[in-house]
């Protein structure tokens, strides 16, 4: 029997006809009498692929199967091909679910915090804020080693009290600073020297700027993680490149924030690593809290963010009408801090302003020569090396465009930050100096920056304009 009900199984998948067979001897005798009605139809997938043959024998009343019977089996058919159509898309999952497993242990072991590597730092003396000039605005962003500056992390969390109020164990937050350190790639600018000036940046306006008190205690541990991991995995090409080449990334995450978006990626990853979640002591609550400001903080530095956002806040600043106690307003001005903080090179003492704006036009000069050479297209004028005169001139606009109406709006919120302003007044006035100075050479110069640097050298702090410019009404 089972031999002749395989071979019907098999006409049925091979011609997909379904087949209703009632008081057929041939059926009987292949059966030896056992089977007297069969009803078999063809099971299909999702793409109406037959992938197996269901069948019913011997009605119960002894009747056939009639026309409502099947109706019903096809239905039942079709219900079983999702069933197991969903059976195989699990499997499916399953497979690449472990598959992505694998290749986060295998990154894990390569990109995470060694045992060495902790034990190594908790020999050593954290030392005291004053040994580094951690609490100057105008702190030297190239003045620690790169472990300096793990430990120099530490100090700060302590500092901003963020280690004793949320109990993060001294070894997990060296095995997380460690890691986050490991995840920054080894480009021009957007390093993890950067990250560390970020986030020195926002401890220094919360320090000096009597912004502690303003803010909650999550939102400020929020913040400076937000500060150490806002560029993490970043590879030296902006959002635009990712949208013109249509990268991996720009598929998964689209095209707005998409940079900004891997970024807080890479922080869940590796907060979600193991023996590095810092916030491992936070209630639900809290977690919830932190993780959402986190987002926010590292979304927010990425410019378009600021482009929104920056006229309700310039009005709010002119008019006077800025309150630190009402909510809209608080995360109004962490959005900006956290823009500040990331373009604060161009307040720092001159020096340190040309290093940064070096390092800055180098990872633009590697973008652009990829559009040339990748994209045959023409690259924006500050990535276009081609166009290197121009940078004294560029440098200056983008002083004057982007940042000093943004340290003007933040000081008249917060007065302290007047210096912050004031520097990027200085720098903006120097840089316009030199492009004049290019101009008159008529862009000839062989590299303009050093050329223009030879000519500047000198004190690092000139007294600032006497009356900076206004905030933008519009």
């Amino acid at each position: 029997m089972a031999k002749h009900l395989l071979h019907l199984a098999e006409q049925v998948a091979s011609t997909g006809e379904n087949l209703n067979i009632a008081d057929s001897l041939e059926v009987e005798k292949g059966s030896s009498g056992n089977v007297r009605s069969m009803l078999a139809m063809p099971i299909r997938n999702r793409n109406f692929q037959i992938i197996g043959v269901a069948k019913i024998i011997n009605k119960l009343n002894c009747q056939p199967f009639d026309e409502n019977d099947e109706q019903l089996f096809e239905a039942f058919t079709i219900f079983c091909g999702l069933g197991i159509n969903n059976t195989m898309m699990y499997n499916e999952l399953e497979k690449a679910m472990a598959r992505q497993k694998v290749a986060i242990e295998v990154l894990s072991y390569h990109a995470t915090a060694s045992n060495e590597e902790i034990q190594g730092l908790q020999r050593e003396v954290v030392p005291e804020a004053i040994k580094w000039n951690l609490g100057s605005l105008t702190f030297d962003d190239f003045s620690l080693t790169q472990d300096q500056m793990v430990l120099a992390a530490v100090r700060m969390f302590s500092d901003l009290r963020l280690t004793s109020r949320f109990k993060i164990e001294y070894k997990t937050l060296l095995r997380w600073l460690i890691t986050v350190k490991r995840n920054y790639r080894n480009v021009p600018y957007h390093n993890w020297r950067h990250a560390f000036n970020v986030a020195h940046n926002m401890f220094g306006m919360l320090k000096t700027c009597n912004l502690l008190g303003v803010f909650e205690d999550m939102e400020i541990l929020a913040m400076f993680v937000g500060c150490l991991c806002h560029d993490l995995d970043h590879r030296g090409t902006n959002n635009s490149f990712q949208e013109k080449t249509g990268s991996a990334l720009a598929l998964l995450y689209g095209t707005q924030n998409t940079m900004e978006q891997h970024h807080f990626n890479h922080a869940v990853m590796i907060l979600n690593s193991e023996g590095h979640n810092i916030f491992s002591n936070l209630s639900s609550a809290q977690y919830a809290r932190v993780m959402n400001v986190l987002k926010q903080s590292i979304l927010a530095t990425d410019l378009t963010v600021y482009f929104q956002v920056r006229m309700e806040f310039f009005s709010l600043a002119n008019e006077g009408d800025f309150d630190m106690t009402q909510k809209e307003h608080r995360e109004l001005l962490r959005s900006l801090l956290m823009t500040g903080c990331d373009i604060a090179a161009s307040t720092k003492p001159w020096d340190i302003q040309f290093k940064v704006a070096k390092l800055v036009t180098s990872e633009f000069f590697d973008q652009g020569d990829l559009e040339k050479t990748k994209l045959k297209i023409t690259p924006p004028a500050l990535m276009d090396r081609d166009r290197k005169h121009e940078l004294p001139l560029l440098q200056m606009r983008w002083i004057k465009d982007i940042c000093l109406p943004l340290f003007e709006g933040l000081t008249k919120v917060v007065p302290k930050l007047a210096p912050m302003r004031d520097g990027a007044l200085r720098n903006m006035a120097k840089w316009s100096k030199l492009a004049a100075t290019s101009q008159e050479n008529n862009g000839t110069t062989t590299d303009i920056l050093e050329h223009c640097h030879s000519l500047e050298r000198g004190p690092s702090i000139d007294p600032p304009p006497e009356a900076p410019p206004k905030i933008p009404d519009g």
